[in-house]
């Protein structure tokens, strides 16, 4: 019992460590340039991201604990590699849209980011099925966040 409770430490510190990876690049940049950008009518407040990103990465802690934690071992290594690639990803998402004012270049990351997790679910799925399913909020969320970010491109160009 306590060797899953250090994994599901471990899983939730990965995870939530990339999202304050990422708030590191995007918190300093919301009162100022992002606050000024335009911005399409469906475009969430900002204090909503804070609260989506956190419930996000818990879950897709709470898949890595379930893939970490399955008696399969085929396509682990897969899986592991397709979780880390689109945590940083993600991270580089907030590196080149907050951090570096580039929107096009953030919708590109995110198109990327969409693939990864894509893969991602397709990889745990093979290994657990409730880890995939944890993961599709995340890609509709993406979804939501690539349309979001080709309208700020497309408004402020």
């Amino acid at each position: 019992m306590a060797n899953k409770i250090i994994r599901f430490i471990v899983c939730l510190f990965i995870c939530q460590g990339a999202g304050a990876l990422g708030s590191i690049f995007t918190i300093p940049e919301i009162p100022g340039w992002y606050a000024q950008l335009a911005k399409p009518s469906f475009s969430p407040p900002s204090w909503l991201f804070a609260p989506v990103w956190t419930l996000l990465f818990t879950m897709m802690a709470i898949a890595l604990f379930l893939v970490w934690n399955s008696r399969a071992n085929n396509g682990k290594l897969a899986a592991y590699m397709t979780f880390a690639a689109q945590l940083i990803l993600n991270v580089a998402w907030s590196a080149v849209f907050f951090g570096g004012h580039m929107i096009l270049g953030g919708f590109l990351v995110l198109l990327a980011l969409w693939v990864m997790i894509a893969l991602t679910i397709y990889q745990f799925k093979i290994i657990s099925s409730p880890a995939a399913w944890l993961m599709v909020p995340y890609l509709c969320w993406v979804t939501f966040a690539g349309v979001l970010n080709f309208y700020y491109w497309r408004l402020n160009m």
